[in-house]
């Protein structure tokens, strides 16, 4: 697989450049851009991977979540700059309803193919348990409720302090796990890990990071301006492309990352990968999307829409439930597809 991104990513980021110069049809610029920036992250979840075997398990998966959500980061930045505010507030949506449900049960099942039953560090869970019912119904349910009589620029006013007050919140986060209480709630699988040698080295690790993120930096810029043509081509609407399209592929890496650690009993990885993304998208990347909208004329309100609402609310809700216990199998995977798979026909034919 590995061969395959390979030629995806020595192929598509030269034709792409080709493609764009010589203006070829929007639709197959779009698939060509997608399969590109994919490949790529490819790249960032194998260089990913090899900084957390050196790093450990909870700051892996955090450089895992980090890496991952860049590229959706670049991608709706530039989207903002072209005013598209519901794609991007879409994708922010995409992006939890992706982690908690796409990533998390395609881990929980592929790995529970193999293992009949596979445990994670349980204080971790609950400890995020905690932070994902602040995100999702303290900071974006309760806000909506406010809003409603709100106008646009108070709505704005509203939203940059609530961003401001995430990301203080995230950071202090980071410092209890990482800092005053690193190694105090841990683990039986965490005690004892393998020794298992990183496919690269720091270095080289950090290089590939850094020039894939520049190589997806220009095909995401690229990729935004296909949306209006490719929405009136499919008959998509914004909400979408901006949920489903943006969403998966803005978090390839992750997906790929999560999954690999699921199969080879990393749990821990692998759950931290899933829930520590979903903890930075609506902590970290959607309040600071917030603040940089206002470097552009079209300002970013964090307020949602009911399905959207409904929906991130239910699979916080869901994950919860099934993740609170520490342990986990393929069945509970399944849930968490079959939930994906039904929002994901609800919001198409929205």
């Amino acid at each position: 697989m590995n061969k395959v991104f390979a030629w995806m990513t020595w192929i598509g980021v030269p034709v792409s450049v080709i493609g764009g110069f010589l203006h070829w049809p929007t639709v197959l610029m779009f698939v060509l851009y997608c399969l590109t920036i994919i490949a790529l992250a490819s790249y960032m979840g194998r260089a990913t991977e090899s900084l957390a075997i050196v790093a450990g398990p909870r700051i892996g998966g955090l450089l895992n979540a980090t890496f991952g959500n860049a590229v959706e980061l670049i991608i709706s930045i530039f989207a903002l700059q072209a005013g598209l505010v519901d794609v991007v507030l879409a994708s922010l949506t995409g992006s939890v309803l992706g982690n908690l449900l796409l990533v998390a049960g395609l881990s929980f099942f592929v790995g529970g193919l193999k293992y009949k039953r596979q445990e994670f560090n349980i204080y971790d869970a609950r400890h995020n348990a905690g932070l994902l019912t602040f995100a999702i119904f303290i900071a974006f349910v309760i806000p909506e409720v406010f809003t409603m009589h709100m106008n646009h620029s108070e709505q704005v006013a509203l939203s940059v302090g609530i961003s401001i007050i995430m990301i203080l919140l995230y950071a202090a986060a980071l410092y209890f796990r990482l800092v005053t209480h690193r190694g105090v709630y841990q683990h039986k699988s965490e005690e004892v890990e393998e020794d298992e040698e990183p496919e690269w080295g720091k270095g080289k690790a950090t290089a590939i990071l850094a020039l894939a993120t520049v190589a997806v930096a220009y095909l995401s810029e690229r990729l935004v301006h296909t949306f209006e043509t490719v929405a009136e081509s499919f008959g998509w609407s914004e909400l979408f492309i901006g949920i489903i399209i943006v969403a998966i592929v803005g978090n390839a890496a992750e997906h790929a990352s999560a999954v690999i650690m699921a199969y080879k009993n990393k749990m821990n990885v692998a759950v931290e990968i899933a829930v520590g993304s979903t903890l930075q998208i609506a902590m970290f990347v959607a309040p600071v999307l917030v603040l940089v909208s206002l470097l552009f004329p079209e300002k970013m309100p964090l307020v949602f829409s009911l399905p959207e609402l409904v929906a991130m609310a239910a699979s916080v809700l869901l994950m919860i439930v099934l993740s609170n216990d520490g342990d986990t199998n393929w069945f509970e995977g399944a849930t968490l597809l079959a939930a994906y798979t039904i929002m994901g026909i609800g919001f198409y034919l929205l």
